[in-house]
């Protein structure tokens, strides 16, 4: 009886990598095949500066050259101007803020009430450089009721007066400087900030009259720098 023949078994054949499924770990990286090197993946661009932006830090360094002359007040307007005018430059609100609270503190701490003449002529000329006309003249009548004879505060009402458009009080004021000192007549023809007098008759008067005998007493003619 012939012997019945058991089947061949063959081996198993591992699937050329082609036909291999591929791995659950992800997606595979393009690269090089014959080293089987991944090709690197370039940096993403860096964002593109808006137009703004250069006007943005244009504004906020304005604010930190006030900032340095210790011009607070000023410098504060300049940073907040920075945040209103470009709600889009996040990138930069951040140091803004940053110096925008550093001008907040110290213009708080310069806001101690002012006591003697000196104090408030020079609180003062803060507030005539920023614009605070009404704060200024508040200060300069204390100092003139109690030192009437005072030609610099004298001198710096009449500004005050002057920026409001006060002219026959800026021109009684300056005729009172220019008595108590003469080099006032000098000073109050140049000064940009008695503009608003051009033309006035009363103010020209007192710019041409002769000049008159000067007080023994002489006070310093405001500080040029101070506005």
């Amino acid at each position: 009886m012939a012997k019945q023949r058991r089947p061949q078994t063959r081996p198993l054949r591992t699937p050329p990598r082609s036909a291999r499924q591929p791995q659950a770990s992800g997606a595979s990286v393009p690269g090089n095949p014959a080293t089987g090197t991944p090709a690197s993946v370039p940096p993403p661009k860096p964002p593109e500066r808006r137009s703004t932006y250069v006007d943005a830090v244009a504004l906020y360094e304005q604010g930190l050259e006030l900032l340095q002359r210790h011009d607070y007040n000023g410098a504060a307007d300049r940073l907040e101007s920075v945040l209103r005018q470009y709600p889009d430059e996040k990138e930069l609100h951040e140091r803004v803020r940053l110096y925008l609270n550093v001008c907040r503190k110290q213009a708080s701490a310069n806001q101690a009430t002012p006591r003697t003449i000196e104090e408030r002529l020079y609180a003062s000329t803060l507030a005539l450089n920023g614009g605070r006309y009404d704060e200024a003249i508040s200060h300069l009548r204390l100092v003139r009721d109690e030192d009437p004879d005072n030609d610099h505060a004298l001198y710096m009402l009449a500004v005050a007066h002057a920026q409001r458009g006060e002219l026959a009080e800026a021109v009684a004021h300056v005729e009172r400087a220019i008595a108590m000192n003469p080099e006032n007549r000098a000073l109050a023809r140049t000064d940009p900030d008695l503009d608003p007098l051009r033309g006035d008759d009363a103010f020209t008067t007192a710019l041409e009259a002769p000049p008159m005998m000067r007080p023994e007493r002489r006070r310093p003619l405001r500080p040029r720098s101070a506005r």
